[in-house]
Parts: C-alpha cells; sequence; structure tokens
C-alpha cells in the first residue's frame, strides 16, 4: 500500500521540475508528419501543412523562450525554408543511391536507410534551431537517434550532398563541420578531446572537409583538427591531430599466424 508520505515526497520532488514529457510526445508526432509531408507520396501536402502548423503553435505555447511572447510566429519564416531543405535531401539520396552499390532504386534509400532519415530530421531541426526554440530540434534529433542508433546534434554544420552508410553508432557532434560530398559509415565518432562544461562557446568538434570519406569507428576528435579534402581515414582510426588533403590514414594492425606448434 503506498502511504501519503511517499505520494507526497514524489510530488514534493516532482514540484521543482518545469517540464512536460507530452513536449516529447508531440514533437515525436511532428517530426514524422514532416518527414511524410516531404517524402511520402499518399501524405497530402496543402492538408498535412495545416496540420504541422497546428501542431508547431501548440509546441511553441510549451517551449516559448520568450514567455512574454508569442512564438507562434517562427512557423512562417521556417516553413519558407523547407522546400530548399527538401531539395537538398533529394541530393542527399542521389548521392547514397550513386555510391552504395547495394542501393536499388531512390524509393529504396527513401523507405529503408537510416542514414537517409537521420540525414533528413538533422536538415529539418537545423533549419528550426537558428529560430530558437532550441528544445524542440534537439528533441527532433533524438527521435532519430531512436530509431537509427545515429546521434547527430542539430547544431553542426553539414554540407550537401551528404551520405552515411549503415549508421549505428554514428555520433556527430554540436560545433562539428561536415563539407560537401562527405561519406561516413557506422560507428564513426566526430567528438571533443574532453567533456568540460567550460568550453560550451567554443567549437570542440572537428571539420571535414570536401570528398572525404571516413570508415567505420574511426574516431576523430578536437575542434582544431580538420581533415583535408579528398582524405581517407580508415576503420577504427583514432584521430586528433589534423591532416593534409589527400592524405590516407590507416590504422595498423599485426597479423599472427597460428602454427600447429602454437595451437599445441
Amino acid at each position: 500500500m503506498i502511504t501519503k508520505s511517499i505520494q507526497e515526497d514524489i510530488q514534493e520532488i516532482k514540484s521543482k521540475l518545469k517540464h512536460s514529457y507530452i513536449i516529447k510526445d508531440k514533437t515525436t508526432a511532428f517530426t514524422r508528419k514532416l518527414f511524410l509531408c516531404l517524402f511520402d507520396s499518399d501524405t497530402v501536402a496543402d492538408e498535412t501543412l495545416q496540420e504541422l502548423e497546428t501542431s508547431f503553435e501548440e509546441l511553441a505555447d510549451l517551449v516559448c523562450y520568450k514567455p512574454e511572447q508569442s512564438c507562434r510566429n517562427i512557423w512562417e519564416d521556417y516553413i519558407s525554408e523547407i522546400p530548399k531543405i527538401q531539395k537538398q535531401l533529394n541530393e542527399d539520396a542521389q548521392f547514397i543511391l550513386e555510391n552504395d552499390p547495394a542501393a536499388n532504386s531512390l524509393a529504396e534509400v527513401y523507405l529503408a536507410y537510416p542514414g537517409f532519415y537521420a540525414i533528413a530530421t538533422y536538415r529539418l531541426s537545423h533549419a528550426l534551431l537558428k529560430f530558437g526554440l532550441p528544445l524542440v530540434p534537439r528533441l527532433m534529433t533524438e527521435c532519430a537517434h531512436s530509431s537509427t542508433g545515429i546521434d547527430i546534434n542539430p547544431g553542426a554544420e553539414i554540407g550537401v550532398p551528404f551520405f552515411i552508410d549503415h549508421g549505428t553508432g554514428v555520433v556527430i557532434g554540436e560545433t562539428s563541420i561536415i563539407k560537401n560530398y562527405v561519406k561516413i559509415y557506422q560507428g564513426v565518432t566526430l567528438g571533443a578531446h574532453s567533456v568540460n562544461k567550460s568550453m560550451q562557446a567554443t567549437k570542440r568538434h572537428p571539420t571535414i572537409e570536401d570528398h572525404v570519406t571516413i570508415y567505420a569507428n574511426a574516431t576523430i576528435l578536437g575542434g582544431e583538427t580538420i581533415v583535408g579534402a579528398h582524405s581517407l581515414i580508415g576503420g577504427n582510426v583514432w584521430l586528433t591531430k589534423s591532416v593534409d588533403a589527400n592524405s590516407l590514414v590507416s590504422n595498423q594492425s599485426k597479423t599472427t599466424i597460428k602454427t600447429k606448434k602454437n595451437v599445441e
């Protein structure tokens, strides 16, 4: 039996919290509907845009960073950028199709590729971030993170086109800069040298220049680390210093062949 004192203790602790999980639920629904509006042929755009506006207004009322003002007017500025983002994402999808021999069609990329969904959610959240309401963009990318295993902070700067293959375990930090025609594979981390709250306003994550390929489980750290254009970073590489353009960085491994004597 739950005693009244336990109920009171729980409520007292909870009273210090200033958030509601309905924000997360509403953001998840908003993100999914926005993706379908852009990429589902059966979703009628004009009706869905009206529904999205209503959903956005509800979110804005919940998380507005200026309580004395309405944040609803952000919607018109944000939605005006959506056609440009849609075109960028179509370039991303085409880039994936052209570079992955396992991709048979654009439809397969749109429907089956977790990397594409994560990139799409990132681009939609990144555009919203500059209008304020930082909690909503972060929750949008967490929708993709939870379903794909790909964690892209909405503050990152990512060029066009961009390709994430397989994707599970990819982490792209807040101040990362990724330029155009970059390809990365599962388990790649673009992170910081260290985690310190005092570094919040500084560039903590690396810069990846044009036409770079980063293979599985490579880790690249540091705000001053720059990977030069047309470089190839091999799997399992640990990189904390800049490399020039056209570099090939590999993880050297040692192979020992078992002999009958060794096995015995």
